[in-house]
């Protein structure tokens, strides 16, 4: 027997009709059941302002939502319903979603969680003017094994620190917490738009947004694309640890931006990696790592919220960064990869041509902006907020604030990334530098990691003019650790010595 007559479930970051918490409980709550997207207003004008008129992120949700209608439609087919199509809208979302529910007549409004301040400021307004019209509001959680306050210490806190929060994880898991949420088996419940709700999405022009280079940098969208990368992952799983450092290698999964809005679900990633972690594959523990990293940040923004706007840590708001035109202008030669590293510079190609950044790079570039340009993390923050595909709020700030010594379990602010060495390490015979700096190509190997260091013959001999064809390092980095270790001194606690 059904609790409800009608209900709406509302898709945002759960972007797939298979093992899906709220859509699960939708169908099973409801007699009839509608499904909707809104492209958030809220958040797309924004990005308009910014200029942000190319954004792959908007174009990975259309091709995906493109797929999610026809999977809801084929599962609203197999139990006898035609036209079980997938609504969507462009508009404010918390206005929208309460409109759409009392123009269905639904009782109920399901949805996935979403621990973003905004969300929660947006889910609570929803919230007010549904229970103001008789509509309960249903969240569930979704995007994570474990959310919120589900992992505490034992004093009964929100964890700070990564390890024992993982130990925590781990020893809380079970099977309950990676069961799937079925969805076919209940699709019969899935209702045909009433007239005037059957027209189609809309296209990227109509809510003012171009098309991107998404196909030809051959990034699958929606859960068929998503299960495509899983499935070859899976393959190479066990080399995952070996592999995962080195940006020319094809060593990560690529799911970041499938899991950002979830084409694919995380219980069904953790069910694969958890067993092999148990049977010892160090590849598939060193992955399970990373998806618990993931939920770590998650439940860091859902219980320090402050970290959006400031340190996780009070202390490192009282650094004094680099600001005014030599500022700008030393953020600049970051953003456009003119820094004269080229690990760095090429790992700001990558960013700017694909929307992508390797993990490993990731790393490289936030210590560089922060602590060789010293420049606040928030601008580097902000930067791949707008420019990151797989952007998610809880993972971006986390990262920076982790590269900044400023976040939870960051690294000592005294441990400052060597961009060379770290070129060295994990670009060695400079394969990914050369994909991204061609105008570098031709330098040997040797050279490659810094080319000031190069000998006039050398350089004239692979086409390369510094201070032209390609920039002079913007800072000298020994120098800059100097000033960095400086800079941080305000935070240093008495007796504790560098090193």
């Amino acid at each position: 027997m059904n609790t409800y007559d009608k209900g709406l479930m509302w898709f945002r970051r759960d972007l797939r009709a298979d093992d899906n918490a709220a859509l699960h409980h939708a169908l099973q709550a409801c007699r009839q059941v509608w499904c909707v997207f809104v492209f958030d207003t809220d958040i797309l004008d924004p990005l308009l302002e910014r200029g942000l008129v190319a954004d792959r992120r908007v174009e990975f949700i259309r091709e995906s939502l493109v797929e999610l209608d026809a999977r809801l439609r084929g599962l609203g087919h197999e139990h006898g319903t035609a036209g079980a199509h997938l609504i969507v809208r462009h508009a404010r979302a918390q206005d929208e979603i309460p409109a759409l529910a009392q123009r269905l007549q639904v009782q109920a409004v399901f949805a996935n969680h979403d621990d973003e301040p905004a969300a929660h400021a947006r889910d609570a307004h929803v919230l007010g003017t549904l229970a103001h019209a008789g509509i309960m509001f249903h969240g569930h959680k979704d995007h994570v094994i474990f959310e919120r306050r589900e992992v505490l210490t034992q004093a009964g806190h929100p964890f700070g620190v990564f390890t024992p929060y993982k130990n925590a994880w781990l020893k809380q898991l079970d099977a309950f917490h990676l069961k799937a949420h079925p969805v076919r088996q209940y699709a019969g419940s899935l209702a045909a738009l009433p007239d005037g709700l059957s027209a189609p999405g809309p296209s990227l022009a109509d809510i003012g947004f171009q098309a991107t280079n998404l196909a030809q940098i051959r990034i699958p969208t929606g859960s068929h694309g998503a299960h495509q990368l899983f499935e070859d992952f899976a393959q190479r799983i066990d080399r995952y640890r070996d592999t995962r450092d080195f940006p020319a290698v094809k060593g990560p999964s690529y799911l970041s931006v499938h899991l950002r809005f979830g084409t694919i679900s995380i219980r069904q990633l953790v069910s694969v990696a958890y067993p092999m972690h148990l049977q010892g594959i160090q590849g598939a523990s060193t992955w399970l790592s990373e998806l618990i990293w993931r939920d770590f940040y998650h439940q860091i923004l859902a219980n320090f919220p402050h970290v959006v706007e400031k340190a996780f840590k009070p202390e490192y708001d009282h650094i004094k960064f680099e600001h005014g035109k030599h500022a700008k202008e030393l953020f600049a030669a970051w953003c456009e990869g003119r820094t004269g590293y080229p690990l760095v510079d090429a790992a700001m190609a990558q960013i700017n041509q694909t929307g992508y950044m390797h993990n490993r790079l990731r790393m490289v570039v936030a210590s560089f902006l922060v602590k060789d340009l010293g420049i606040h993390w928030q601008w580097g923050e902000r930067y791949f907020a707008d420019h990151l595909i797989d952007f998610d709020l809880a993972a971006n700030n986390g990262g920076w604030q982790w590269a900044s010594s400023s976040g939870c379990d960051a690294q000592p602010y005294f441990r400052i990334f060597n961009p060379v060495t770290q070129s060295e390490r994990f670009d060695p015979q400079g394969k990914f530098i050369r994909r991204y700096l061609p105008q570098l190509a031709n330098l040997p190997d040797a050279c490659l990691h810094a080319p000031w260091q190069a000998r006039e013959l050398e350089l004239a001999a692979a086409g390369v003019e510094l201070g032209k064809t390609y920039p002079l390092p913007v800072v000298d980095h020994a120098e800059a650790r100097e000033r960095t270790l400086l800079r941080y001194a305000v935070v240093k606690k008495p007796g504790k010595v560098g090193n």
